[in-house]
């Protein structure tokens, strides 16, 4: 198959020269938010590389995540960072960056990943969801339309994404004949390290930076990224969520219908509690 390197969109098609600055400069909760995506995804290339050492001798998987997603990754930090930067250039994002990376980076190891192939790629479907529901809740939050179109741009990149980490899934489930209990287990676990580590570490790195004088300060930093958290929980989109979550289970269509209104009262909390 030809997995040449070409994107979807690129960073050359958004015109930062119109930004509309007014509408969202003062607005320190959608800075605490955009910046501190654009050090997760900024990172992806680590990831990427201990994905196609885990799937090592799947040529095609491989390929995709090297020339397909790798790529879409780093041009969606790339493109959050330079938004951060126009909007706010005082904001050393450079090193902010850095401190997270020293942080992060130490969590993206291959032992974090699941043992069993198929596993990875269900928590990899979880990954997605919540990066395909959190740029949907930015797109639904902005109204600067410039931020719109990259946050659905994005979007769409992760939706997309989690498709083809599905189809992978769908073939290692019947290559090591998983379990459902075996594939929520590792919904969960992903789930679980998403909201404790990622989301978490990013935000206390933005914060750490803008505000260097309450460095580790747990109840100041609650107070300036609490209200930030809270909006985003407040535009998660609950009832695509939790499809996405558990399509993995493969679970019988009444017994899925029956589960995805209650669940999609409390999804908000699988990913910001």
């Amino acid at each position: 198959m030809d997995y040449s390197p070409a994107l979807p969109w690129t960073l050359e098609s958004l015109n930062f020269a119109e930004i509309d600055i007014a509408r969202v400069r003062h607005d320190e909760h959608l800075f605490l938010l955009l910046c501190s995506a654009s050090f997760v995804e900024s990172g992806s290339d680590l990831y990427t590389h201990n994905l196609i050492e885990h799937f090592d001798g799947d040529l095609e998987l491989q390929a995709w995540l090297r020339e397909h997603w790798e790529h879409e990754e780093l041009q969606h930090g790339r493109a959050l960072a330079a938004y951060v930067q126009h909007v706010w250039p005082e904001f050393d994002w450079e090193s902010g960056f850095k401190a997270f990376w020293n942080d992060y980076g130490a969590l993206c190891t291959n032992e974090q990943l699941e043992p069993s192939r198929g596993l990875e790629l269900a928590a990899r479907c979880v990954v997605e969801t919540g990066t395909a529901s959190l740029y949907r809740a930015l797109n639904d939050i902005v109204d600067e339309p410039v931020l719109k179109q990259l946050t659905s741009h994005i979007k769409s990149d992760e939706v997309r994404h989690y498709k083809h980490f599905y189809q992978a899934f769908q073939r290692y489930r019947e290559q090591e004949r998983l379990g459902r209990y075996k594939v929520f287990r590792a919904i969960v676990r992903r789930v679980n390290e998403i909201r404790n580590e990622d989301s978490d570490i990013a935000l206390r790195h933005v914060f750490n930076q803008c505000y260097p004088q309450y460095k580790d300060d747990k109840a100041q930093f609650q107070k300036v990224a609490g209200p930030a958290q809270a909006l985003l929980r407040r535009h998660i989109p609950a009832e695509m969520t939790v499809k996405m979550l558990l399509k993995p289970l493969d679970l019988p269509p009444r017994l899925q219908q029956t589960l995805e209104k209650p669940l999609a009262r409390i999804s908000e909390r699988l990913f910001l509690q």
